[in-house]
C-alpha cells in the first residue's frame, strides 16, 4: 500500500472517531499517528489541526510560553516557517514544532511534559482496540471503504496473537462482514489475493469465509 492510502487512512481514522461527537479520543489518535510514523509518511496533523486540538492530542501556545524561551528567544523568533525543534530523526516530534506565529506539541512528547505536567498520562491502548473503535465509528457513518481499508492491511497487523483469540481483532473481521466491507473495492494491491498466508485457513477466516 502507498504511503498516502496510510496517511488519508490515518486521517479517515481520525474524523470516523470524532464525528462519534465523544470526547476523549487523545490516546487513540497517539496510537494512530504512532501506527503512521511507522511508514515513510509526510506529517499530516495540518489537515485536521482542530479536531486535534479539541481533543487534546495537540497543543498550540505562544512562542513565549516555551520553559526555555528566554535561551533560545532569538531562534523562535527568527522562524518563518513549518520548523521542528528537535534535531533527531528518531524524536523528531519529541520537543515541539513551530508553524508561525505559534509553538506546537503532542500529548506524550518531552515538551508536552515539560508544559504540562498535570496532565493525565497518555495510556496508548493496543491498535486491534483502537481499531475496532474506528471500525464500529464507520459502521455508524456507513463508511464502508474505511472499514475495508483496515481489513485489507490483514489481521498481522492488527495483532501478534491468533486474531481469533483476540476479541478487537474478532469485532473488526465481524464488523467487515457484517458491513460487507470485505468485498468493497479497493485498488489493485490494497488487498492480498487468497493463497499467499502459511495459514490457509486463517487467511480463509479472516476473509469471512
Amino acid at each position: 500500500m502507498s504511503m498516502h492510502l496510510i496517511e488519508d487512512l490515518v486521517e479517515g481514522s481520525v474524523r470516523a472517531l470524532h464525528a462519534t461527537g465523544e470526547a476523549g479520543w487523545r490516546d487513540h489518535f497517539a496510537v494512530l499517528y504512532g501506527f503512521q510514523s511507522e511508514y515513510d509518511c509526510k506529517f499530516t496533523h495540518f489537515r485536521l489541526l482542530e479536531i486535534l486540538l479539541e481533543h487534546g492530542y495537540t497543543h498550540r501556545f505562544a512562542l513565549s510560553e516555551h520553559p526555555d524561551y528566554e535561551t533560545i528567544r532569538d531562534t523562535l523568533e527568527t522562524i518563518e516557517e513549518f520548523t521542528v525543534l528537535s534535531d533527531s530523526d528518531n524524536d523528531w516530534l519529541e520537543q515541539g514544532y513551530v508553524d508561525p506565529p505559534y509553538l506546537y506539541c503532542d500529548a506524550g512528547t518531552e515538551l508536552w511534559r515539560r508544559m504540562m505536567p498535570d496532565a493525565q498520562p497518555v495510556e496508548k491502548p493496543r491498535l486491534a482496540e483502537v481499531v475496532r473503535d474506528v471500525a464500529l465509528a464507520a459502521e455508524t457513518q456507513n463508511d464502508v471503504e474505511l472499514i475495508a481499508i483496515w481489513h485489507a492491511l490483514g489481521y498481522a497487523t492488527l495483532t501478534p496473537l491468533d486474531p481469533r483469540d483476540d476479541p478487537d481483532t474478532t469485532a473488526i473481521r465481524e464488523i467487515a462482514v457484517r458491513t460487507e466491507a470485505i468485498e468493497f473495492p479497493l485498488p489493485d494491491g490494497y488487498r492480498p489475493p487468497l493463497g499467499v498466508d502459511e495459514n490457509e485457513e486463517l487467511e480463509h477466516w479472516w476473509a469471512g469465509q
